[in-house]
């Protein structure tokens, strides 16, 4: 599983009727805690070890937001949740902030706020930045260097090989084995509780309203947020949407789907990409099939790298996740197809994120007590083989970005979220959904699939790019900054017809 560094106050009675219920809360839903108290502390420093450009400069400050561990037990252990507050560059700032979500789940929010900080999100107002519960800079930080050192060894490995697959399970239980030593409710690392800390912290920053904007999973979170805690929320912005109706894991090979199809339309768009590749989509299915039965081998200065079926599919769906990769993707299938594998394993080297980043213990809560809960290994290789009929069986088989996911959740053994976790999100707050019309993980039918029930809401699809908008385009933070001044309309999208599809190489 990589994850890359990059994934008006409203009450119920303002709320769309055929969603009441959900929108105003469920009774079991975890409320927010009244006695979670927010602390000034010193922003970390460096923030990410070996990662000096990610370090926070004096426009931050930052703290710490002390809350439950289970709100079901509220005299329980109490955890510290990392909070970084980027200032308004503006003399007279407005009086509701922006708050970030990253996405993941377990991403480390320090990291994002380095990164979104040249964007000019905090020109009118203050963005902060909620380290989610066991995430990097938080108390437990519930990290598994177990798994971070598997994953960087299996670029070596081919996940089709039998005898992978005990090496990934044990790095998981190494983790999990450690963790638990710790005593920490592992089942307490979750959506619902992690929309409660989200709630907590606008109340005890003293706020009357907020802004929320969410990123990949950090969507799910924000419409779990709006819909289970809509007090004080202004305006909501979806950047690479996630609705929350939707199972994540059996959406993972539809949603690759859409991304290849995407990907091979725009090819045959472009005159010079259709001539220099004009079978791209029968040669790229025809590599998968041949590498799922031989991989190929690639020295890379000394340094094996395995391409098999599944790694080469799920390359392409990851070369989505980060700006500037879709250019020469037409290219790499090509090279890859016709028997060099360089491009591929270079670019699979740079899939691996960096160690020390991810907070496991919420990203298997989330996947395992929310998503492998609710589904099961046989209906996900269905779906995906209704997608893509061609692919073999056996690359179906894992799941892409998280292949063995399934075993993973045996061994972290969380109990199911509560149904209602799936319930879809309706509310009438002004909402700003962004999509890619390349993303291969959250395709933009899903930004439409949410915006459905939000009946004050607009998708700007943005064509070329694909995961993480808003840090993938000059126009996508232009449009965001005009919507939080203008959440009722009128704001700016005329940069949007600017945004075009990237030339594909074919050198």
């Amino acid at each position: 599983m990589r994850v890359s560094v990059r994934m008006l106050a409203l009450g119920c009675a303002a709320t769309a009727p055929m969603v009441l219920a959900s929108a105003c809360g469920s009774a079991g839903d975890p409320a927010p805690d009244p006695a979670a108290v927010f602390t000034a502390a010193a922003c970390p420093s460096p923030n990410v070890p070996g990662l000096p450009q990610l370090d926070l400069g004096a426009e931050f400050s930052c703290g710490t937001l002390t809350v439950p561990e289970d709100r079901s037990r509220p005299d329980g252990r109490r955890i510290e949740l990392a909070v970084t507050r980027l200032g308004a560059t503006s003399a007279t700032p407005r009086p509701d902030p922006l708050v970030y979500l990253t996405g993941g789940p377990g991403g480390p929010a320090p990291a994002s706020a380095a990164e979104v900080a040249p964007l000019g999100l905090n020109r009118d107002r203050d963005v902060l930045f909620l380290g989610q519960r066991g995430t990097m800079h938080s108390d437990p930080f519930l990290a598994c260097p177990e798994i971070d050192e598997f994953q960087a060894a299996q670029t070596a490995l081919s996940p089709l090989d039998p005898a992978t697959a005990p090496l990934d399970v044990e790095a998981t239980r190494t983790c999990r084995d450690r963790v638990t030593g710790g005593g920490y409710d592992l089942g307490a690392y979750d959506t619902a509780e992690n929309a409660a800390d989200v709630a907590d912290l606008r109340v005890a920053l003293g706020l009357d309203e907020w802004n929320v904007y969410g990123v990949s999973y950090g969507t799910d979170l924000a419409l779990t947020v709006l819909r289970d805690h809509p007090d004080g929320i202004r305006s909501v912005v979806l950047d690479s949407v996630v609705p929350t109706q939707n199972n994540i894991i059996e959406g993972f090979w539809p949603g690759a789907a859409a991304g290849y199809r995407a990907l091979f339309d725009a090819c045959a768009a472009q005159p010079a990409c259709a001539e220099a590749y004009p079978g791209l989509e029968d040669e790229f299915t025809a590599t998968v099939n041949r590498l799922a039965v031989a991989p190929l081998t690639v020295d890379l200065s000394g340094r094996r790298v395995v391409l098999d079926g599944y790694t080469f599919a799920n390359l392409v769906i990851q070369q989505s996740l980060a700006p500037g990769n879709y250019a020469g993707l037409p290219a790499l299938v090509h090279a890859t197809a016709t028997g060099d594998g360089v491009p591929a394993a270079t670019a699979l080297l740079g899939t691996v994120t960096p160690p020390g980043l991810i907070g496991y213990g919420l990203t298997f809560g989330v996947f395992c007590g929310e998503q492998t809960a609710f589904t099961d290994r046989g209906q996900v290789a269905a779906t995906a083989k209704q997608v893509l009929p061609d692919f073999p069986d056996a690359v179906l088989s894992l799941v892409p970005q998280a292949a063995r996911i399934f075993d993973d959740c045996d061994v972290w053994d969380v109990p199911a979220s509560d149904v209602r976790v799936h319930e879809p999100t309706g509310s009438n707050v002004p909402t700003l959904l962004l999509t890619g019309s390349l993303d291969a993980v959250t395709p933009p039918s899903q930004a439409r699939t949410a915006a459905a029930t939000l009946s004050r809401s607009e998708v700007l699809e943005f064509p070329g790019l694909g995961h993480d908008v808003l840090q993938s385009s000059d126009c996508a933070p232009a449009v965001t900054i005009g919507f939080l001044e203008q959440p009722t309309g009128d704001y700016d999208t005329s940069c949007l017809t600017r945004v075009q599809m990237p030339v594909f190489t074919t050198g």
